[in-house]
């Protein structure tokens, strides 16, 4: 092959990563790569912000297991998709993010549209390139597909010159990627696995606390074997939900700040804490020095940092969790180290207990034949997409009630920021989601005030035929500020009434969509099915109660024990 532009060689390594699809936005910095996409089979969706590009391509990442792909401009075009990569760094999402840079003579010369992105994005991605050398455009470009899916995924930046993407270059042949100081460890220690199966042998209130690690790692088969096989209850985090089948009978559903009664409770009681593809977070642990007091802990994990970096652990496993989690099924499978009926058997009255404090303490709401609950529509929805659909969310109230009320039964179908906190994350995901599924139900669960971050994203969904729906819980307010506001500051409601909207029916029609609305219970499930059975975007205006709050609830600094409920 003779030399071909650099636009050429970063189209040709996209289809030699399998890439299907990107997401972006052009300008002048990246027009010639834009170009070259033109007779490339990749589809090109033109979103309508540059953070719905970075969002949607991180929700394609999120419900295939595969590399998303954003493609920026320069300048504002870049720094508007950092917070879209904040996100996915927050959630070890894989995402290569292209980003147009002006020429390198110009570099450091405040040109037009010109800022130093690789300097932002520093703190907020796995790591980051900007490719000064014509010649390493394709290696750096292959290194930072393997970065970003490898070890504990996330987001590489890759900044690209005007100039260098234009010369032309000699396309490299591909060789293994091999890094010096990146060697990320998959294989658990066998001691390790020993230590830990040991301590599972001997415990009698044991929990498996799952995180999202356990999903990037498609280890959802071998955790939930590990689970029924031994009878061990399991709890999730928001980020780990559907990693273990959400209707089984040892679900506890979510822990932490909005967690069941149930799961919170299990954690402070339990005698082994087994943290899987989890990282302790602040809203999972409370108050750091009460979680899991009565517990030996045991933590598995392939970034090697997020052990004992909040809690301190026992038994510590550096290893991939689907590898990890296999190596405990074939240990508890030799009849040398145990009887599983007889492990199975010890773990029965811990069970009872726990069926207590759900029997006790359900996650409920006070029905209402007048006002709507959102929770109400949340269980609508899963009873009508008989739990089948993607799920994706805003972020608040919404996000905490799906997470309660929507019962995931399958990994890779809730899509949710959890890390960062984004608001305006659920529509530009659900594109994503759909682009990545077009024959699955997708469903934006949302908020009032968070879907008009980036409702501009429902030209981008009318544009590629991507039928997704939206289901907006609109109590006029940014619900999760008022509900602390009413909690912890006497009902002083600062900022935070929204009784100034849109109509979202009109809106949905205004971008040629179709906009539905329902103000009372009995109207919900019709809304519900009829948007189901329409082939095009959907806005769901739920009008629920204004004041409705989210429970069980911890108070910011207390230990979980210490829930408010209904």
């Amino acid at each position: 092959m003779g030399k071909i532009t650099g636009c050429k060689a970063i189209v040709q390594c996209l289809q030699e990563e399998g890439v299907s699809t990107i997401f972006g936005y052009p300008g002048g910095a990246v027009i010639d790569l834009y170009d070259e996409l033109m007779d490339a089979d990749i589809t090109n969706v033109l979103v309508r912000h540059e953070q719905g590009a970075v969002h949607a391509a991180d929700a394609y990442a999120r419900v295939t297991g595969k590399v998303g792909v954003a493609l920026l401009t320069s300048g504002p075009g870049a720094t508007n998709g950092v917070t879209g990569i904040a996100t996915a760094y927050s959630d070890s999402i894989p995402l290569v993010v292209l980003t147009g840079q002006v020429p390198r003579a110009l570099i450091g010369n405040d040109a037009f549209q010109e800022v130093d992105i690789v300097g932002i994005t520093r703190p907020c991605t796995k790591h980051n390139y900007l490719v000064k050398n014509k010649e390493e455009l394709v290696p750096v470009l292959r290194e930072a597909f393997h970065i970003a899916r490898t070890g504990r995924p996330g987001p590489v930046l890759v900044d690209l010159p005007k100039d260098v993407v234009k010369d032309l270059i000699n396309f490299p042949e591909k060789t293994p990627i091999r890094m010096q100081n990146y060697q990320p460890n998959y294989i658990p220690h066998a001691g390790q696995i020993a230590k830990a199966c040991k301590l599972i042998s001997k415990a009698q209130k044991p929990v498996l606390y799952v995180g999202g690690g356990v999903i990037l790692s498609d280890a959802s088969k071998e955790l939930t074997e590990l689970a029924k096989k031994l009878s061990i209850p399991v709890t999730m985090t928001l980020m780990g939900l559907g990693a273990f089948p959400g209707q089984d009978e040892l679900s506890m559903g979510m822990l932490g700040m909005h967690g069941s009664y149930t799961a919170n409770m299990a954690v402070a009681e339990c005698d082994l804490l087994i943290a899987v593809g989890a990282r302790f977070d602040d809203r999972v642990t409370g108050k750091l020095d009460d979680f899991a007091t009565k517990a030996k802990i045991i933590h598995i994990d392939i970034d090697p940092t997020s052990i004992s970096k909040n809690v301190k652990v026992d038994v510590p496993i550096v290893a991939d969790c689907k590898h990890a989690l296999s190596a405990m099924n074939e240990w508890f499978d030799d009849e040398e180290h145990s009887d599983i009926e007889e492990e199975a058997a010890r773990h029965l009255p811990w069970f009872e207990i726990i069926r207590g404090w759900t029997a006790a303490h359900p996650l409920s709401y006070k029905m209402d034949d007048k006002e709507i609950k959102p929770q109400y529509v949340i269980e609508k929805i899963n009873e009508l997409t008989k739990g089948e659909a993607i799920i994706t969310t805003e972020v608040g109230q919404n996000q905490m009630w799906a997470a309660q009320f929507y019962k995931f039964n399958k990994p890779r179908n809730f899509v949710t920021s959890g890390g960062l906190g984004t608001m305006g994350f659920g529509l530009p995901a659900a594109i994503g989601a759909q682009m990545a599924f077009p024959d699955k139900t997708v469903i934006d669960i949302a908020g009032d005030g968070s879907i008009q971050m980036n409702i501009q994203e429902l030209a981008t969904a009318r544009q590629y035929n991507c039928p997704v729906k939206i289901a907006i819980l609109n109590n006029n307010y940014l619900g999760m500020v008022r509900q602390w506001q009413e909690l912890f500051y006497k009902k002083r409601y600062a900022s935070t009434d929204m009784t100034v909207q849109p109509d979202f029916v009109e809106l949905a029609k205004a971008f040629g969509a179709v906009g539905l609305r329902a103000t009372k219970p009995s109207e919900v499930e019709d809304v519900i099915k009829e948007a189901l059975s329409i082939k095009n975007v959907v806005i769901m205006d739920f009008t629920i109660s204004r004041e409705e709050g989210v429970y069980p609830m911890v108070p910011a600094g207390s230990s979980n024990t210490q829930m408010l409920l209904v």
